[in-house]
């Protein structure tokens, strides 16, 4: 489920601050500064460093 545009608006990466993205499948967030994908679980991203993917 796509997450809504004004809560991406807010959302930034734990890590560096910076802005983030939704990935093409709609499963994750990117922070392309840092190479990292937070993923979505039952449509609340999980915004937590240790629980990133580096991409």
């Amino acid at each position: 489920m796509p997450i809504n545009d004004a809560l991406l608006e807010i959302l930034a990466c734990p890590k560096c601050k910076g802005s983030l993205t939704q990935d093409l499948n709609k499963v994750g967030l990117v922070c392309e500064n840092c190479q990292l994908r937070y993923p979505i679980r039952d449509d609340i991203p999980v915004m937590l460093i240790d629980e990133a993917e580096q991409l």
